[in-house]
């Protein structure tokens, strides 16, 4: 889906259909399922927006949806909203990176609120994710020994010392080094650092 939508999960229909209406009515997309499984089913890992998702459902609960799709690599930042939370449930979806954890009856206006600031979230994981998804397609596209000159370029060795290491002329080091760099789109050495840092630490700006 190209469009952030909002996922709503709730096996009680009332609850969805009334979502639905009033986040349509405040200009949100959304899709409603009717259990965690019926989501699972039909998720997809580029599905951009967040999920409304109730607590306690027939079937897996809400925090087993969370947790499933963390591991499957989901992106969608998630609002919990129940009728029956407590503290150590609460604690449990916020600590797994919920945005908010939210009581009924509903209060509209926060509502809106944590659904805003899923919704920024979401935005920014998925810049991120497609940042370091084009930072490792540029290392995927080096050849193994411009990945070694790199490498070492990196850790802050200098032309002779890699030709000494690889052996092979300093020349030649310069001719891969050049390479590398063109491929990795880095102007300079500390930006090539820079994007390798990024890379190593899974994180990008």
């Amino acid at each position: 889906m190209s469009e952030p939508a909002i996922y709503i999960v709730d096996d009680d229909y009332s609850v969805r259909d009334s979502l639905a209406l009033l986040l349509n009515f405040r200009g949100f997309r959304t899709r409603q399922f009717a259990s965690a499984e019926a989501f699972i089913e039909v998720w997809k890992p580029n599905w951009r927006g967040c999920l409304l998702l109730d607590l306690r459902m027939t079937g897996m609960d809400g925090l087993g949806l969370q947790q499933t799709l963390i591991e499957r690599g989901s992106l969608l930042p998630v609002v919990f909203l129940t009728g029956h939370g407590d503290i150590a449930q609460a604690r449990t979806a916020l600590k797994a990176g919920a945005v908010d954890f939210l009581e009924k009856p509903i209060d509209h206006e926060a509502l809106f609120a944590s659904l805003n600031e899923a919704l920024l979230k979401g935005t920014r994981q998925m810049a991120v994710a497609q940042r370091l998804a084009d930072l490792e397609g540029r290392v995927g596209r080096l050849s193994d020994r411009e990945r070694q000159v790199m490498e070492r370029v990196v850790s802050g060795q200098h032309n002779r010392e890699i030709a000494a290491e690889l052996e092979i002329s300093p020349r030649t080091v310069e001719v891969f080094k050049a390479r590398m760099m063109e491929k990795m789109q880095a102007r300079s050495v500390p930006e090539l650092v820079k994007l390798v840092l990024e890379i190593g630490n899974g994180k990008a700006d």
